[in-house]
């Protein structure tokens, strides 16, 4: 593609003329190859117009720069300036990939807490509604049963329109994504138009470094989405909604308990029947529901109405969404994975004292027979964290499992004492299993009616780190061998 027909979208000035074809955009200059444009983006370690000479070297023809630079331009090489080298970035992108958004159902979430679930629920239920459907966010890039790592919830620009292309090369329909306040700042997003973005809640988080300076400008970043939405649904029940959602220039499906809400939930309990975990509630108003969320706490209730609400913009039928939400989960976070036996099994990221903490709160709701958590503690890391979850689950559970996880290069046992130095400032019950396979066939052979095991720490990751290694373990085949082996 010519250099100038990417630039279409983007106020530029030329600095160097020239119209070369462009293989590709990169803004990392340590993959810069002959015929590439290098898009110089400034971040809060680097500034990438300091590489421009180095992209020279390895072959770009064209550099998008905002600043002056000092290197030599050879002839041919084209550059041109813009005020945002960001916003070219995601203007470009767009355009070299083919405007991918256009060819798909898209959906944009923000929102403090729940835009991984509420991403999950929605996808599950466009799955079942026959939509094949890709996502981005906490987990990476999702669609067609692969995932691919990436290092922000809503990654650069660049990463996004090429996944979307793939998505639609792959036959996907449907894309959802974790719209961050950081990626919005980033304008990792621009010039996208989604067909439903969706406001979730807002709390304090984020705040310093070098996210954001304050609480105003957190809430403005999340605001920007809805300037970029063709409908929106927003939490009613949260006091900022009116402040999130206020660029947007429509009419808002809000959602929530309260009376006000155009689509709104009511008789809500907890549900813990034959290993099922999760919420029960009726939605009236825009719909007529009685959904089982299979996740637990009443918080993924307004999940699931997020839900509810932005796929209500499109033609999907109710036994979707019932269906959808009843076995919607995201991977590793109180995922619930089938056992023989009237107890209930699930696997949790927690890895912190905080996040063990809201695991447990919310199962003790439950009232389980008991509470078992199984979890060890990060080798090279700091061992505070180790004292602090070995009290609060001492504290919150009826019996704590000990076991292993990423010693990496410390001895597991001394991880373990760490870990009973926390322990000893409760009255917590506690076992010792050293290794993680047979710390969980210990939990599944000592299960008892009613209980309800968390297997904490691991979560979505499918390896165990020891001296430098990282070996392949998934706790979810794990369970399947468990349950071979012991013939349950």
């Amino acid at each position: 593609m010519k250099l100038y027909d990417l630039l279409k979208d983007v106020e530029y000035t030329v600095v160097r003329g020239g119209n070369p074809d462009i293989k590709d955009l990169i803004y990392d200059s340590r993959k810069v190859s002959d015929g590439t444009a290098f898009v110089a983006l400034k971040g809060a370690a680097a500034d990438g117009h300091k590489y421009a000479a180095s992209a020279i070297d390895k072959g770009a023809a064209a550099l998008i720069v905002s600043d002056d630079i000092d290197a030599r331009i050879p002839d041919g090489v084209a550059v041109v300036k813009t005020a945002d080298t960001r916003l070219a970035l995601a203007l470009m992108s767009r355009t070299f990939f083919g405007y991918p958004e256009r060819e798909l159902k898209t959906v944009a979430i923000t929102g403090t807490k729940g835009k991984t679930t509420t991403t999950a629920m929605i996808a599950q239920i466009f799955e079942l509604a026959g939509i094949r459907t890709g996502t981005i966010g906490t987990l990476g890039i999702v669609f067609g049963g692969e995932t691919r790592k990436t290092d922000n919830t809503t990654p650069e620009s660049y990463e996004i329109q090429k996944a979307m292309r793939d998505m639609v090369n792959a036959g996907c329909r449907a894309f959802v994504i974790e719209a961050s306040s950081i990626g919005l700042k980033a304008s990792r997003l621009a010039g996208m138009t989604f067909d439903v973005g969706v406001f979730t809640n807002f709390s304090n988080d984020h705040i310093g470094g070098v996210e954001h300076k304050d609480m105003a400008e957190y809430l403005y970043c999340k605001s920007l989405l809805f300037r970029q939405c063709k409908n929106a649904a927003a939490n009613i029940d949260d006091p900022s909604w009116e402040k999130i959602t206020a660029d947007f220039k429509g009419d808002i499906l809000t959602y929530g308990f309260s009376e006000n809400a155009k689509l709104r939930a009511k008789n809500d309990r907890l549900l813990s029947e034959g290993g099922f975990i999760g919420v029960h509630f009726e939605t009236e108003g825009l719909k007529t529901l009685s959904p089982d969320v299979g996740v637990p706490g009443k918080f993924n209730a307004y999940n699931a109405l997020a839900a509810i609400s932005a796929v209500s913009f499109f033609d999907i039928d109710d036994k979707a969404i019932l269906d959808g939400l009843k076995i919607a989960h995201v991977k590793g976070r109180v995922e619930p994975v089938r056992v023989p036996g009237n107890y209930s099994l699930l696997i949790d990221y927690a890895h912190n004292a905080l996040s063990m903490e809201n695991v447990l709160t919310t199962l003790r709701q439950y009232n389980p027979n008991r509470l078992i958590t199984m979890f060890g503690a990060g080798g090279n890391r700091p061992k505070v964290r180790r004292f602090e979850m070995g009290e609060t689950s001492g504290r919150l559970s009826d019996l704590s499992v000990i076991t292993e996880d990423n010693s990496r290069f410390e001895d597991v046992m001394d991880i373990i004492a760490d870990i009973e130095v926390g322990l000893h400032k409760t009255d917590g019950k506690y076992v010792v299993v050293p290794k993680r396979k047979e710390a969980i066939r210990y939990c599944m052979l000592n299960a008892q009616d009613g209980d309800i095991i968390v297997l904490a720490g691991k979560g979505h990751e499918d390896y165990q780190e020891i001296k430098g290694v990282k070996y392949h373990m998934d706790e979810r085949e794990l369970i399947a061998e468990i349950i071979e082996e012991e013939g349950l």
